[in-house]
């Protein structure tokens, strides 16, 4: 078994040793708007 994680990296990113600073999403919308982000990068 492999597990690998691809991180892409930007100037800025938060990104402190592995982990990224956790915030809670604004509200239902913002969680909604994030997870289709997702779907749609997977579908690509």
């Amino acid at each position: 078994h492999l597990h690998v994680h691809v991180v892409p990296r930007r100037r800025g990113d938060g990104l402190r040793g592995f982990f990224w600073p956790r915030h809670p999403y604004r509200d239902d919308a913002q969680l909604e708007e994030v997870r289709a982000a997702i779907a749609d990068a997977a579908r690509k």
